[in-house]
């Protein structure tokens, strides 16, 4: 048979079978996420405050949208406990006269929608990279002590009224002689199970199981009568329009938070699409997954919910249990719609215990203990940064510790900027090779040429410092040529390029030829271009390689 003949009988691999393998891993894929799903979510709900019925729709919706606008195959979004604490808090001081008002949610969703929606089509996904990894670890450690101490009243049995932190431990401490050790017992065991399956047999759904046994032993002790707290019934069907009836002021007062949740969201979102490839390869396109965020919040708002963000361990899931496409978050969106609207009763006896056994596990998870470890071995001062971030997280009002986080990472990149200075470079002997002092090394340098390097952007917050270096060592050294070398300079702003202009009328004051050598960065090269640099020090002083720059220019010094 010819190498090149199509395949015939049972040499030629069925496409109905391939196809329905594809299908029952993506059936399979979908019910595991679910089962997952469904105790995390009403959790969340409750850690927000919501009713728990709140948290299935916002997953629904937020799974549609996603799929409508979305790039990724096998994102999942939801209810997400990075960023339901900190709405929950600033919804709560919105509120007026103590109840916060019921489109106060939706609103706040529909609003991070539209600026994710602006995000992916104006691509201002860069705007995620001003947290930087110090900080982002901070912001999750303060997350995770808010999760914590917000839960302790359910898990205890406690009736607790302060919503800070400060007092509501003080309150939780105060009242510990009415701890109730039945209800403590529950949502420590629902902890225990969920650990235990994590580290035994990460594919089961750990939560749903705990809740099961939990809900059982309710029911089978009779444990509501030794003071163990339950869930309740809940309403049957859709939840209700709440529609949008907010002021003026009310609005103005969702807008910074918006702005703050939809950068959490964009910052998440582009660590999960980076994080879990699409089974094709494809590289992801945060662009497109931006809009997915934005129709999944614009979507869970319409349906009377709150703000969603990207999932990182419910997409893991979708991809160890072998999710290949959108089928899975439409199974497991159908299953959950179901629960929400038919399966009610089923979970009345669920105990709130177990809600916070669920929410400690996803605090402890969330606490990225290791990388804090590695950042204080390798950095004390980006150190400092995580406790800082954690501390102004924890003790202030959640979104003001949010703000606070992300004014310390704006200010840590300006340090490290205003830090770099210029250095002075040297040839390698034998070679046309100009490099930066090495330690035990000498710097083999030429008479009369002083070649510097700047390894940063040349920008507004070092340019000062930039010129008064480099306008000092002229005075000292008096060199017959300067060459700057400015590979490492992948940008130039306004107050850089006056410095450059001021360094240029300095080297022509004292009758020192100024030239510019390895200008790799476009962008600096149009900067020269166009703040008149090359016309102020002439075209021919622009270089491709410093050694060009000092034959031509250093006479015999050169040789």
């Amino acid at each position: 048979m010819s190498r090149n003949a199509p395949l015939t009988g049972p040499e030629r691999p069925s496409g109905s079978a391939s196809l329905a393998a594809g299908l029952g891993r993506n059936l399979f894929a979908g019910l595991t996420l679910a089962a997952i799903t469904i105790p995390e979510q009403m959790a969340t709900a409750r850690l927000g405050g919501f009713p728990v019925e709140v948290g299935l729709f916002a997953f629904v919706a937020a799974t549609l949208g996603f799929l409508l606008l979305g790039a990724s195959r096998v994102l999942t979004v939801g209810a997400d406990s990075t960023i339901t604490p900190i709405f929950a808090g600033a919804l709560a001081t919105l509120a007026s006269g103590g109840v916060v008002a019921p489109s106060a949610a939706p609103t706040l969703a529909v609003l991070v929608g539209i600026l994710l929606l602006l995000a992916g089509v104006l691509r201002f996904g860069w705007i995620a990279d001003f947290l930087s990894t110090p900080v982002v670890a901070g912001f999750l450690a303060g997350i995770s002590v808010h999760i914590v101490v917000s839960q302790l009243p359910s898990l205890l049995g406690l009736q607790v009224q302060a919503s800070s932190l400060v007092p509501r431990l003080a309150e939780i401490w105060a009242g510990r002689a009415a701890i109730n050790p039945v209800s403590a017992l529950l949502g420590l065991g629902v902890l225990g199970i969920i650990v235990l399956c994590e580290r035994t047999a990460a594919w089961l759904p750990g939560a749903l199981i705990a809740f099961a046994l939990a809900t059982g032993a309710v029911i089978a002790f009779g444990l509501q009568s030794q003071g163990v707290a339950v869930l309740g019934a809940l309403p049957k069907g859709l939840p209700a329009w709440p529609g949008f009836d907010l002021s003026w002021t009310d609005f103005r007062g969702l807008l910074p938070l918006a702005l703050i949740i939809a950068l959490v969201v964009m910052m998440q979102t582009a660590t999960v699409s980076r994080s879990f490839r699409d089974p094709d390869g494809r590289a992801a396109d945060l662009g497109r997954d931006y809009l997915g965020l934005a129709g999944a919040n614009l979507l869970a708002g319409l349906a009377g919910a709150f703000p969603v963000n990207a999932s990182p361990p419910r997409t893991a899931i979708v991809v160890e249990s072998g999710g290949r496409n959108p089928v899975t978050g439409l199974v497991a969106a159908s299953l959950v719609l179901g629960l929400a609207l038919f399966g009610a009763d089923a979970l009345a006896d669920v105990p709130e215990a177990a809600f916070a056994g669920v929410l400690l596990f996803v605090a402890g998870r969330i606490l990225k203990l290791n990388l804090i470890a590695q950042i204080a071995r390798q950095s004390r001062p980006e150190f400092a940064l995580v406790l800082l971030t954690a501390l102004a997280v924890a003790l202030l009002p959640i979104e003001s510790g949010v703000a606070v986080g992300i004014g310390l990472s704006l200010l840590h990149g300006i340090w490290m900027t205003t830090r770099s200075h210029p250095v002075e470079l040297g040839r390698i002997p034998g070679t046309t090779v100009w490099w930066p002092p090495e330690q035990g090394k000498p710097l083999t340098t030429l008479p009369g040429v002083l070649v510097a390097g700047f390894p940063a952007p040349l920008l507004f917050a070092n340019a000062l410092g930039f010129q008064q270096e480099l306008l000092d060592w002229l005075v000292q050294q008096k060199p017959k040529l300067l060459v700057l070398e400015a590979s490492g300079i992948a940008a130039i702003d306004y107050t850089a390029a006056q410095a450059l202009l001021a360094i240029a009328a300095a080297c022509e004051a004292q009758g020192t030829v100024f030239a510019i050598a390895r200008v790799e960065s476009v962008r600096a090269r149009a900067a020269l271009d166009g703040f008149g640099i090359t016309r102020a020090i002439g075209g021919e002083r622009i270089f491709h390689s410093v050694e060009q720059a000092v034959t031509e220019l250093g006479g015999s010094s050169a040789h």
